[in-house]
């Protein structure tokens, strides 16, 4: 076969030819449907109301104003959702999970740990009626010191996110939980310590004719999706709910909403829309259960959309954080020992993968003596949501610098 047949296509279906994609005509004429596109008979619209402190102390909420506003249908709290237990559990496949946690971050209970995180809901015939009353809810804050560093949240005296956070140790990363009722250790606000190591690192160093070390600081970066999050949720007369959403994962979506809603995964039903980018921020939920509970309340679907602010100020960035690399070699270019430290910010709920940042920083190179240490610490800042291979970029950046440095 010649090169100007393989290029023709000749003989072949696919190869050598520009096929159309399967979801470009939708895409391009506006038939396309996204999240925000799917209007039910009855529909209501759902707001959400966000705290305006990084870290506060709920002492009350009274919603009567915006209860009496013509057209309110709805109000939820945390006080209407179950209260889940705060052991990590295996969901997805073994992936690991708190339950608690994941409910506190869809909607604050007792406690809110960063601004913009949700207080309360309501739902109204407009949404113009559902931002007015939001205005009307009064909540009464007992605002603490908030903490913005990982390397300051891990120090003696910080202020402390949860009162019996559980510190997760070993090689396998699990995501910190709660202590038990007799469990008296002291509080902390790292939620997971994780430690990989091969070889002799300081006979690595010993060995070694250079030695250079670097410290770096990466900050939260967002994925800067254009769609933001939007849910539709019609809760029926038999107990089943159907969302319509925009999602990297509606398997995905359907288990955290079940979890959090404490129902059975064959009572919810997660319809795909089209997505307007994610990136990995959308495989978390935010909305999905608030609407869920909006329409059970109100026998009505109800749709809750985020706005731009909110999606900045209340869903997950990748994880900023703290890197100090060292590396040593001899003269011929031979690598003999590397080390790497790591303090990720999960912000307020544990999932920073320390773990991946540790395998990845040396991954390129054979290396016989390494030590990779993390620490997943939480923070007064929306949690962490995957962001295109989690954590890896920035470890894989100090790394490359690391060794550029020493070049």
């Amino acid at each position: 076969m010649t090169d100007r047949s393989l290029a023709s296509g000749s003989g072949f279906r696919v190869i050598g030819t520009t096929p159309i994609r399967h979801d470009a005509t939708d895409k391009v004429t506006g038939q396309a449907r996204y999240g925000a596109d799917i209007s039910l008979p009855g529909l209501l619209h759902g707001k959400v109301l966000r705290s305006p402190h990084s870290h506060a102390k709920i002492k009350s909420i009274d919603a009567s104003k915006a209860l009496a506003l013509p057209g309110v249908k709805a109000f939820v709290t945390s006080d209407d959702m179950p209260v889940l237990s705060g052991r990590p559990m295996d969901v997805l496949e073994g992936s690991p999970l708190n339950p608690k946690f994941l409910s506190n971050n869809v909607m604050a209970s007792g406690k809110v740990l960063y601004k913009g995180h949700a207080v309360a809901a309501v739902a109204a015939d407009s949404v113009h009626t559902a931002e007015h009353a939001l205005s009307l809810i009064d909540v009464d804050y007992e605002i603490l010191t908030p903490v913005l560093d990982g390397r300051e949240a891990m120090e003696q005296g910080s202020p402390v996110l949860h009162d019996r956070l559980f510190r997760s140790e070993g090689e396998f990363f699990r995501p910190g939980g709660l202590r038990d009722d007799d469990d008296d250790g002291p509080p902390t606000n790292v939620a997971s310590h994780f430690v990989f190591e091969s070889g002799n690192v300081e006979q690595g160093f010993t060995d070694a004719d250079v030695v250079v070390e670097r410290e770096f600081r990466t900050k939260p970066v967002h994925q800067g999706y254009i769609e933001p999050h939007s849910a539709t949720a019609r809760w029926d007369r038999d107990g089943r709910v159907t969302i319509w959403g925009s999602s990297q994962g509606h398997f995905a979506i359907r288990d955290f909403t079940a979890l959090v809603l404490g129902m059975p995964v064959s009572k919810v039903k997660v319809v795909p829309m089209e997505v307007g980018g994610g990136f990995g921020g959308k495989l978390v939920v935010y909305v999905e259960p608030v609407a869920a509970m909006l329409s059970k309340k109100t026998g009505r679907p109800v749709k809750i959309t985020m706005t731009r602010t909110e999606v900045f100020e209340a869903t997950g960035a990748t994880a900023g954080g703290y890197i100090k690399a060292k590396l040593g070699a001899t003269k011929d270019g031979s690598i003999t020992a590397a080390s790497a430290y790591f303090v990720y910010e999960s912000g307020a709920f544990p999932g920073a993968l320390v773990n991946l940042a540790s395998l990845t920083i040396f991954a390129p190179y054979d290396i016989a003596n390494v030590r990779s240490e993390g620490y997943d610490v939480v923070v007064n800042k929306p949690k962490v949501a995957p962001y295109r291979a989690p954590l890896g970029p920035p470890a894989g950046f100090a790394g490359e610098t690391l060794l550029m440095s020493w070049l």
